[in-house]
């Protein structure tokens, strides 16, 4: 290779990444000190200040492995208290780090202008950039699931495996990569041996507490499971689950998304011709295999989360950049999900109503009142909260969601939210109890505070009632 064509990829890359910064660092303040940009990071911050601040290292929490804890624990270990912007700092180098990975895969498989058009599609994907700003597991198994692709790709069937047991550890659908890991060394049976061997000396030895506590970590991953194949508040009127999947990636890509496609069904052709050369073919086999083995779980879930499509990105990335011929294209139709990548990043300098609320709550509700609280709220600091249950598909209503229940138990104010509120509304049938309650709250209630997004606030409504 040149040294004018390497220096050039070396200035791609960089550009690449200097997009990716751009999108991912501002707005990672957004709604602090808590954690209003998703619920998720409640249940994982803490948890890493708490390794580092006298807790033990198991968690006793087997919803996600331990992968990201642990690398969030010695960021934590200089505050007093869990810190959210820490943790999202690191969440955005993981992000940065994801669009270098996929610069890397698309090269491996079919040169420098995959590895460019993966790297840009992957710096300006509207959900890795919006997942790149909170502190949860999705964007670090997206980064390995990509490295160990690139390995696999190589022929490095030990490193893949080792690198696939992180990505399992940093999220359990990771284990799907041992679907491309075998295609890619059949026949190899030794490597393969070794390299699973190796993948499940990574998980054991980043989340060793899932392997010593079996029982208690099957109870967690199993209810995660059931929920998510049941469904979850707000796709109760979604498209059929393929189309629901298929609309998430079309939020993520826009049009690049069909030439994608295109690529995927060019690389299914080419393995059904047997054409091309061996690494070309090899990366058709693996990056294929694995789009269409996670996808196919995918099919499974009745709870459309646009996260669920993130380790497909960089896959449908460097499959639209196969062909010198798509690869131009495929940068140029990059410009519409960049656009709505920025529009997104600039709501996140705004102002959260929740925040609004919440200092309206401090000054004007006394602190010996008893308070109900929505999901999706800032916490609020009175003599007793209740916090009212998130209504979900085949859950039962929560028993608190009823006005005169609410007065038996001596509660004087609730604080509602429209992140909750406009999904019920939306599925009245399916949540009758629910809809009567905030129907009862219009009614016979006294709303005393109220704010909307627009202007310079972002984030759902936020109402308060006094009863």
């Amino acid at each position: 290779m040149s040294r004018f064509r390497l220096r050039s990829e070396h200035l791609a890359l960089a550009a690449a990444l200097a997009l990716a910064a751009a999108l991912r660092l501002p707005g990672l303040g957004y709604g602090l000190p808590f954690p209003l940009l998703n619920p998720d990071e409640e249940s994982i911050v803490p948890r890493a200040w708490e390794i580092v601040h006298g807790g033990g290292l198991d968690p006793g929490w087997y919803d996600y492995p331990s992968l990201l804890l642990e690398l969030l624990a010695p960021v934590q270990a200089v505050f007093d208290e869990p810190s959210y912007g820490a943790a999202r700092v690191v969440a955005a180098l993981f992000g940065i780090a994801g669009v270098a990975a996929a610069w890397w895969l698309g090269r491996s498989a079919y040169g420098s202008l995959a590895g460019v058009v993966a790297a840009v599609a992957v710096a300006v994907a509207t959900v890795h950039v919006a997942y790149s700003h909170v502190a949860v597991t999705d964007v670090l198994l997206t980064t390995l699931v990509t490295v160990s692709l690139a390995l696999l790709v190589l022929g490095r069937l030990e490193w893949a495996g080792l690198v696939a047991g992180l990505a399992a550890s940093a999220k359990y659908p990771g284990v799907f990569l041992a679907a491309p890991l075998l295609v890619a060394g059949w026949g190899q049976w030794r490597r393969l041996a070794a390299a699973a061997v190796l993948g499940a000396l990574a998980f054991a030895l980043t989340s060793p507490f899932v392997v010593l506590h079996p029982g208690a970590a099957w109870d967690d991953i199993s209810r995660v499971q059931r929920l998510a194949r049941a469904g979850w508040l707000g796709f109760e009127n979604d498209h059929p689950t393929p189309l629901a999947f298929l609309d998430r990636l079309w939020e993520s890509l826009g049009p690049f998304l069909l030439l994608a496609l295109v690529g995927l069904a060019l690389a299914l052709r080419a393995l059904v011709l047997h054409r091309r050369e061996r690494r070309a073919r090899r990366a058709d086999l693996v990056l294929a295999v694995f789009a269409i083995v996670y996808f196919v779980d995918l099919l499974t879930l009745n709870a459309h989360f646009d996260r669920y499509v993130l380790p497909l990105v960089p896959v449908l990335g460097v499959l639209a950049g196969r062909t010198r011929v798509l690869a131009p294209v495929a940068l140029l139709l990059l410009v519409v999900p960049l656009v709505w990548s920025i529009g997104e990043v600039r709501v996140l300098t705004r102002t959260d109503t929740r925040l609004v609320a919440h200092a309206w709550i401090e000054e004007h509700v006394p602190r010996s009142a008893v308070v109900a609280t929505d999901s999706s709220t800032a916490p609020v600091d009175a003599a007793r909260v209740l916090r009212l249950e998130l209504p979900g598909p085949g859950r039962a209503p929560d028993p608190n969601r009823d006005l005169n229940a609410l007065v038996a138990a001596g509660v004087e104010y609730v604080v509602i939210t429209g992140a909750v509120a406009d999904r019920v509304l939306a599925a009245t049938t399916i949540y009758p109890a629910e809809t009567r309650f905030y129907t009862q709250l219009e009614g016979r209630a006294e709303r005393v505070f109220r704010i909307d997004p627009g202007g310079d606030r972002a984030g759902p409504w936020v109402a308060v009632y006094r009863l």
